[in-house]
């Protein structure tokens, strides 16, 4: 039987890919939005929650922006320790403009892929 995070992990790269496919079309917002709804899936699987978090920090040294990459420094180590206790915000969008510990509502159609996949 599958777990959760194997069942959800094409969705998560699907959102990976959209964002890298925005980056090289110079369309910045809409590239990090999509490493956002990556991370609302991601937050149930440690290694999926850090990738992503990795890749939102490569995506903000590639682009300089600072605030963004100093922040995602401290969640690619949170994200690494606190995933696998349960001790995440669901539906966090993982962006260094919301605090690390604020839910947010999550997207109805993101809903749809977690209830799937549950």
């Amino acid at each position: 039987m599958y777990r959760f995070a194997d069942r959800i992990h094409s969705t998560i790269n699907a959102e990976i890919q959209l964002s890298r496919a925005a980056e090289s079309r110079g369309e910045f917002h809409t590239a990090f939005s999509h490493l956002e709804r990556a991370h609302v899936l991601a937050q149930w699987s440690t290694v999926q929650h850090v990738c992503v978090h990795w890749l939102m920090l490569r995506f903000a040294l590639r682009n300089r922006l600072a605030s963004q990459a100093a922040g995602q420094i401290w969640r690619v180590a949170a994200a690494a320790v606190f995933t696998s206790f349960g001790l995440l915000p669901s539906g966090n969008s993982g962006g260094a403009n919301v605090s690390g510990f604020q839910p947010l509502a999550i997207p109805a159609d993101l809903q749809r892929v977690i209830d799937t996949a549950e």
